[in-house]
C-alpha cells in the first residue's frame, strides 16, 4: 500500500476518533442544563466529561497536524475555502473550554449561568459547523484549476451541507445523553435516558437522510455496506438503551458515529476536495500529499508517539470509569 494511502487511512481514523470522542462531551455540553435541574445535578453533567475533555480534543489537533504534514495541498485548500467556519469553530471551542475551566470558580448563579450558557453555545456551534465543512467536503466545492476555493461562505450553507451539520447536532445530542445515562446515577440517569430515546428517532430519521445522500452523491459499494451497518448500529444502540442497558447503547452509537465517518472517507477517496466545477480541478491525495521522505519519517515518528497518545487516553478513562453521584443539595 502506498504511503500516501496509509496516511489517507490515519487521517480517517483520527477524524473518526475525534467525532466518537468529541461527539459524547459535545451533547453533555448542549445538554447539561436541561436535563440537570438544580446545580448538584449539573455539576455532576460536567464532572463527567471533566476528565476527558480536554484530552479528546488532542485527536483533533492530531487531525490537522497530520493533514498539514502529510497532505499540505489539502490543507491549504480547505483551512483557506473554509476559513470562516473553521474560525468560528475554533472560537467555540475556546468558548467551551474556557467556561469548562471558569465554571466553578466563583460560587455566584449568575456566573455559573453565563459560564453554562458558553458551555452550550461552544458546543452547539462546533458540532453544527463540522457538519456543515464535511457535507461540504463529501459533496465537493467550486475550485479553480490551481485548487483554489472560489466560493463564497453563502456557498458553504448548501441543502446537503445544512443537512450535514442537523445530523451531527441531533447525533451528538443522543450520544451525550446516553454517555450522561452510563455515567450518572438517579434522576438524572433516568432523565437522560429518556431524552436519548426521544432525539434518537430524530437523529436516526436525520442520520438515514444524510448518509443516503451522500452515498447517491458520490457513494461505491464499499461505503454503501459501511454505511448500512452504521445505521444498524444506531438502531441497536437505541433500542439497547430503551431497555436501559447504557453500556451497549453506548457501544452501538459508538460503532454508528465511527462507520459513518468512515463511510464518508470511502466515499471520498481517493479525492481529498472534490471540485465542482472541472473535474480536473478535483484535488487527489496524489496531488497534495507530501514527499516520499515526509511521509516515510512522518510514518516512523507517528509509530513511536501514537500508541503512547492512546495508553494514556485509555488509562484516564479506566481511572474515571465509575458513575458521578449527584451531590445532595
Amino acid at each position: 500500500m502506498e504511503l500516501t494511502t496509509v496516511w489517507f487511512i490515519a487521517i480517517a481514523m483520527l477524524w473518526t476518533g475525534y467525532f466518537v470522542l468529541e461527539g459524547f462531551d459535545f451533547g453533555v455540553g448542549m445538554l447539561f442544563r436541561l436535563l440537570g435541574r438544580n446545580e448538584p445535578e449539573r455539576k455532576a453533567a460536567i464532572t463527567t466529561i471533566g476528565p476527558v475533555w480536554d484530552g479528546n480534543e488532542v485527536w483533533l489537533i492530531m487531525a490537522g497536524a497530520a493533514t498539514f504534514a502529510a497532505f499540505p495541498e489539502w490543507y491549504a485548500t480547505l483551512f483557506s475555502g473554509f476559513y470562516l467556519p473553521l474560525f468560528l469553530i475554533l472560537v467555540g471551542l475556546i468558548v467551551r473550554g474556557v467556561a469548562l475551566e471558569y465554571r466553578g470558580k466563583r460560587d455566584d448563579p449568575v456566573w455559573r449561568g453565563r459560564m453554562d450558557l458558553m458551555i452550550m453555545i461552544g458546543s452547539l456551534l462546533p458540532a453544527l459547523l463540522w457538519g456543515i465543512a464535511f457535507g461540504n467536503i463529501v459533496r465537493g466545492v467550486p475550485l479553480d484549476a490551481d485548487h483554489e476555493y472560489v466560493g463564497s461562505f453563502g456557498t458553504l450553507l448548501n441543502p446537503f451541507a445544512l443537512l450535514g451539520g442537523l445530523t451531527f447536532v441531533a447525533v451528538f445530542i443522543t450520544h451525550g445523553a446516553i454517555f450522561l445515562a452510563l455515567r450518572t446515577t438517579d434522576d438524572l440517569r433516568a432523565r437522560a435516558n429518556r431524552l436519548a430515546t426521544r432525539t434518537g428517532v430524530v437523529a436516526a430519521v436525520l442520520t438515514i437522510a444524510f448518509l443516503a445522500w451522500a452515498q447517491a452523491l458520490r457513494g461505491d459499494t464499499a461505503s454503501i455496506i459501511i454505511t448500512i451497518v452504521a445505521v444498524v448500529a444506531f438502531a441497536g444502540g437505541l433500542v439497547a438503551n430503551l431497555l436501559r442497558r447504557e453500556g451497549w447503547a453506548f457501544i452501538g452509537t459508538t460503532v454508528a458515529i465511527g462507520l459513518a465517518v468512515v463511510s464518508l472517507f470511502v466515499a471520498l477517496f481517493p479525492d481529498v476536495m472534490p471540485s465542482t466545477l472541472e473535474p480536473g480541478s478535483t484535488l487527489t491525495v496524489v496531488e497534495a500529499a507530501s514527499s516520499a521522505y515526509t511521509l516515510k519519517a512522518l510514518t516512523i515518528i507517528t509509530g513511536i508517539f501514537f500508541p503512547l497518545v492512546l495508553l494514556y487516553q485509555g488509562w484516564t478513562y479506566w481511572v474515571f470509569r465509575k458513575r458521578v453521584m449527584v451531590a445532595a443539595s
